[in-house]
């Protein structure tokens, strides 16, 4: 391993106004993935809480806020509840496939779709498709788009009504975006159902753990992470399991958009 990958240099954004808790500033700490060896330095980056975009590995850093705290789900362990185990059922008919991290257009159009109905001012929704292009394929790491599709029909492809941008760690899955059909209502849950079908997939393959990225306590926009159990968040003492106490919502999700999440 070269000097460079064995010892990254790290550098610090500076504060822009935080997406997930008003008020407050967002700081980042970051360093480049590049090399032989950015698939080990990305995994051991990713065990103590860093996330990848395209070929940086970066966690929050934020002056006096601790509120992002990375989750990982227990894949071995988890076990779905009544909910989550209609949701299986209920997308059981789709037809899913790993592909290799090439940027389609069918990819793009779903992904602007999902933005303009979920994220209308958010930062990514201006996003054309080189920016989606680079988003896919400048990855210096093992990385797929898992792509969810309704059934065939005489060897034509289904819709495309899901995907996700995944890398799979030495010690497990991390998803670092996903998408899927948002307008309507002919795919309640399908978020869910992706999240789900990850878990499954990390167990069938003996990894341990998925990786979801961030959990802000006090945001509802993340209050869904916590609801895949066992999982753990990552403390200044290292990785622990999430228990009720540690979760605070402001207020009950009403049950109808708990289904849209």
């Amino acid at each position: 391993m070269t000097a460079l990958s064995r010892f990254p240099r790290f550098f610090v954004t500076s504060p822009s106004p935080c997406p997930y808790l008003p008020g407050r500033q967002e700081r980042k700490i970051f360093t480049e993935l590049s090399g032989l060896h950015a698939g080990e330095l990305n995994d051991a980056l990713g065990r103590i809480g860093f996330r990848r975009s395209q070929s940086v590995a970066y966690r929050p850093s934020c002056a006096g806020c601790t509120a992002c705290v990375s989750v990982r789900v227990v894949a071995d362990q988890f076990v779905a509840n009544a909910t989550q185990r209609k949701l299986l059922k209920r997308h059981s008919d789709l037809e899913v496939t790993a592909c290799k991290p090439w940027a389609t257009e069918e990819q793009y159009a779903l992904l602007h779709r999902y933005l303009k109905a979920r994220h209308p001012g958010g930062g990514m929704a201006a996003m054309d498709d080189s920016d989606y292009a680079d988003m896919v394929e400048q990855s210096p790491v093992s990385s797929y788009v898992i792509e969810y599709r309704e059934p065939s029909v005489d060897g034509v492809p289904g819709r495309l009504v899901g995907a996700c941008i995944t890398d799979q760690q030495a010690d497990g899955l991390s998803m670092i975006y996903s998408f899927f059909q948002a307008e309507g209502d002919s795919r309640p849950g399908l978020g869910n159902y992706i999240i789900m079908d990850h878990i499954l997939r990390a167990r069938a393959a003996g990894l341990p753990y998925v990786y979801l990225g961030y959990w802000v306590k006090g945001s509802q926009r993340m209050a869904y992470k916590t609801r895949y159990r066992p999982i753990e968040v990552l403390g200044p003492n290292g990785w622990s399991l999430l228990t009720d106490d540690d979760v605070e919502f402001a207020m009950p999700m009403p049950a109808r958009v708990r289904e849209l999440v």
